[in-house]
């Protein structure tokens, strides 16, 4: 809303044509006051296509807000048949899974059937990983030692370990 008000400052886009560059981008003004890029400020607004259903989610922060740039590019109607089957499978999109079905939806081919079998797919948890940063481990290694050796080494020793403690 605020993009749209700096929009309409009574500054006049009729003066100067894009090839010559215009004078006042909403985008970038509200980009500048906030801090973020012009492009994530045009997403925000992006979010403004999404059914009240779906857009009640990203503000409650229950959809990520990629995901739901994605899916406001599909027809209200099939923004609704999604929002059915995401309550079904009790999940929220991937990123992957919400660009394919802003594909399905530009191609013509979305449908309730997709749309239902797209959100009954298992996710890969990334949160079920351990990560180390190399450079933490590399003191306990020899140099140019490979992250797959590191890894290796590392399971080995805690295989003996677990044996020791039962």
């Amino acid at each position: 809303m605020k993009m749209e008000a700096l929009k309409h400052q009574g500054k006049r886009t009729d003066l100067t044509s894009c090839q010559v560059g215009t004078r006042l981008r909403a985008d970038e003004e509200l980009a500048k006051q906030t801090g973020e890029s012009a492009r994530t400020v045009q997403r925000f607004v992006r979010l403004n296509n999404l059914i009240p259903e779906l857009l009640d989610l990203v503000d409650e922060k229950k959809m990520a807000f990629n995901p739901a740039v994605e899916l406001s590019y599909m027809k209200p109607e099939e923004q609704k048949d999604f929002y059915e089957a995401m309550e079904l499978a009790q999940t929220t999109p991937s990123l992957s899974q919400a660009q394919r079905l802003k594909k399905s939806s530009q191609e013509g081919t979305c449908t309730a059937e997709l749309i239902e079998s797209i959100m009954d797919e298992e996710k890969k948890n990334p949160l079920n990983r351990v990560v180390f940063d190399s450079n933490i481990l590399q003191k306990y290694f020899p140099q140019k030692t490979s992250a797959r050796e590191m890894e290796m080494q590392i399971l080995q020793l805690l295989e003996q370990w677990s044996g020791m403690k039962a």
